[in-house]
């Protein structure tokens, strides 16, 4: 493995132990301290994500202009920014200054995705790029097992503030490693032997020449349709489960953490001998399976929810079995994008799949408040929250049968 793909993975890990401390307790905040409502934390958590998702697919065809270390440089340092910024509204407890902050952290993350999954696949190829993005994988969750750990420990007796100025720092430090310890990749310095045309201009803010050249790949774009939905149903992980746990089942900040947590370790001690069992087989069947998994565990979680004996145990169990399906789902969406792309719009391909992918993420918390508030059976609440696993099984079928078997392979 490349050495910059090893340090890629030990910045990616410091940079989710940052993230980690506060993020997936965003929503308990808005819901603890603020008072917030189900349905309008699904909004905000909606309209939080927009403006990244706007960003995404020109983050993807910027990082093909200009290349893929320095954008995401800069595009981490906003994160970072982010995180700091949300730490001090949170001492002011004002609503805007939250959502604006929180904002401010999701475009930083939305564009630095695309210039990353680029930088990985100037490194690695065919079944090693697969095995690369898992060691990233691997080294995110690490980060995330410890970071979301310490912050369910932490947010109890000292608050969200200080959790979060400890995971701005945190943010900056990785941020540091990474620009000290990573070299360009070999797009990178390609681009720069051969510097950029005079007559080409850095960046037309133009919808059409971000998706333009991606109009006639009809296959693709199925593919980021179906694999949007499985997002809507997989998201409702980062901020529906959480805040169902706490306010339903009334499961404290520790033992949520703990819980959280369990996603990371069955990461960092699985995802390694299952990308290995899946090279050879299908992307798409990864995903479908992937999908699958989650929706046994969230159906689960709300069948038992009525059991008060059971409730904390089926959590862990909910826990472990979703993650299964997330080192399955992660294969195909870390990688597939870039095997399908030609050489030169690679962070252009990821960013227009992120993009789509991110509406799926960006609508899972609306579904979810909507669920929430409008029945207070808890399997009726997680029916309706899968609900949308059935276009997506058709939809990413139907793409299946249309991508070129060599780039659909792990």
């Amino acid at each position: 493995m490349d050495r910059n793909i090893r340090w890629l993975s030990a910045g990616g890990g410091l940079r989710a132990f940052g993230l980690s401390m506060v993020l997936p307790y965003f929503a308990l905040y808005l819901r603890n301290v603020l008072g917030v409502s189900y349905p309008v934390i699904g909004l905000l958590a909606g309209a939080i994500a927009v403006p990244a998702l706007a960003l995404t697919p020109i983050g993807g065809w910027v990082t093909d202009r200009v290349g893929r270390r320095p954008l995401f440089l800069v595009t981490l340092t906003v994160e970072a920014l982010g995180i700091l910024s949300l730490a001090a509204s949170m001492a002011l407890r004002s609503l805007p200054a939250v959502a604006s902050a929180a904002a401010l952290t999701s475009i930083g993350g939305a564009l630095t995705g695309p210039a990353l999954s680029a930088y990985v696949a100037d490194f690695a190829v065919g079944s090693d790029r697969t095995v690369a993005f898992t060691f990233q994988r691997v080294g995110w969750n690490a980060g995330f097992t410890i970071g979301v750990f310490a912050g369910g420990a932490l947010i109890g007796p000292l608050g969200f503030v200080d959790a979060g100025l400890a995971a701005g720092g945190t943010l900056l430090v990785s941020t540091a490693v990474l620009a000290y310890r990573l070299d360009p990749s070999p797009f990178d310095r390609s681009r720069a032997a051969q510097g950029v045309p005079r007559a080409e201009p850095l960046l037309r803010p133009s919808t059409r020449l971000a998706f333009g050249a991606l109009g006639s790949d009809r296959p693709f774009l199925l593919l980021c349709v179906g694999m949007g939905l499985v997002a809507l149903v997989e998201n409702q992980w980062g901020v529906t489960f959480p805040l169902f746990a706490s306010s339903v089942l009334g499961i404290p900040y520790a033992i949520l953490g703990a819980g959280l947590a369990l996603n990371g370790l069955v990461v960092v001690f699985g995802q390694v001998s299952t990308t290995r069992r899946a090279i050879g087989h299908r992307h798409t069947t990864l995903a479908l399976l992937g999908l699958g998994l989650y929706v046994v565990a969230f159906v689960l979680l709300g069948g038992f929810a009525l059991m008060p004996d059971s409730v904390v145990a089926v959590f862990f169990v909910s826990v472990f079995i979703l993650t299964l399906g997330e080192n399955l789902t992660s294969i195909a969406s870390s990688t597939l994008p870039s095997n399908l792309a030609p050489p030169d719009r690679v962070g252009t391909y990821n960013g227009a799949f992120q993009a789509v992918y991110g509406i799926g993420g960006a609508l899972a918390p609306l579904l979810g408040g909507a669920a929430l508030a409008a029945t207070a059976n808890p399997l009726a609440e997680w029916l309706l929250m899968v609900a949308p696993a059935l276009p997506a099984v058709w939809l990413v079928r139907r793409a299946a049968s249309r991508l070129p078997a060599g780039a659909n392979r792990a």
